[in-house]
């Protein structure tokens, strides 16, 4: 059976590493490309990430850079308190083999979409800015998407960023309202279940004695990522939001969805907020329910097999 194509958007990012080595070591995953943009770092450091995540895994696939800044409003600060000044705890910067392609980001999602039409999963686990603009770029990419798979909103729970709003949607939300009112099939994997989902340091220790590269990497980057959320939930665990976008695709019955068309709070005290609309737009499936101990066990166990399929 052929392997899913798949393109991440992402800004590196602690947990964007840890969902972009799970679709490396994923033997039904073709990563084809990645695309980047503002969010947890600032792009250009986004970019550089996401060639240095290639490098470790040995494979030389696009990176395109993408938006710097919002659609229409001033970008938020970088979260470099939650990922670190260079996006990968306190690791300094890391200077990767080769540069990006130079291809925008939403050009180059326009070009591999339609060149393998109905093929194509693409998963956005930073700010929604590149696939609004792809959507401007190309208005009849929607129907040639075999689905969006997006990490991001807080639809029955709490926010993360404010008491009701999710860091990526909040980070620009109209264009996260112009994506869900798209018409694609589409999928949210947000704090409702990500929240549940979560791995700590003996997990990762685990992982660097697996797969002492990758595994070793991932494993030192956390630290950073598990001081934060210790911060902030009281358990000294990270949480696990955009692997769980990514295992989504590959253990979809690890997740409970309900069809629920959306909208975005594009201003006033609850900007970025995810909610529910009486507009005309087709239902997003939203992840309510999780197995979150199954979704650790799968994680930990593809990655514990980086090391062992680099190319």
């Amino acid at each position: 059976m052929p392997k899913q194509k798949l393109i991440i958007d992402t800004d590196p990012g602690i947990d964007d590493a840890m969902a972009i080595h799970y679709a490396f070591a994923h033997e039904d995953l073709d990563l084809i490309g990645l695309t980047t943009i503002f969010g947890n770092v600032f792009v250009e450091q986004a970019t550089r990430n996401a060639i240095v995540l290639t490098d470790q895994a040995g494979r030389i696939i696009p990176v395109c850079e993408g938006a710097k800044t919002p659609l229409s409003m001033p970008a938020n600060a970088p979260s470099h308190y939650v990922h670190g000044d260079e996006g990968f705890g306190d690791f300094p910067a890391i200077t990767p083999s080769r540069s990006a392609d130079p291809r925008s980001a939403h050009v180059f999602l326009a070009d591999t979409i339609r060149a393998f039409p109905g093929e194509v999963i693409l998963c956005p686990i930073g700010p929604l800015t590149n696939i609004a603009q792809l959507l401007e770029h190309d208005p009849a990419i929607a129907g040639l998407v075999k689905k969006v798979v997006i990490m991001g909103g807080a639809v029955d729970c709490p926010g993360n960023v404010t008491p009701y709003a999710e860091a990526n949607i909040w980070n620009d939300p109209h264009a996260a309202d112009i994506v869900f009112a798209a018409d694609w099939d589409m999928e949210l994997i947000g704090l409702d279940v990500t929240s549940h989902i979560s791995c700590d340091a003996s997990d990762f220790k685990t992982l660097a004695s697996q797969s002492p590269d990758i595994g070793g990497f991932l494993d030192r980057i956390s630290q950073f990522y598990i001081t934060f959320y210790h911060g902030v939930i009281g358990r000294h665990v990270c949480l696990m939001h955009d692997p769980s976008a990514v295992i989504s695709i590959t253990n979809r019955a690890v997740f409970d969805y309900e069809s629920i068309p959306l909208e975005v709070v594009c201003s006033g005290e609850q900007i970025g907020a995810t909610i529910r609309t009486g507009k005309a737009r087709r239902p997003v499936k939203v992840a309510k329910q999780v197995n979150a101990a199954t979704v650790r066990k799968i994680f930990l166990d593809i990655c514990s097999q980086c090391d062992k399929i680099k190319s």
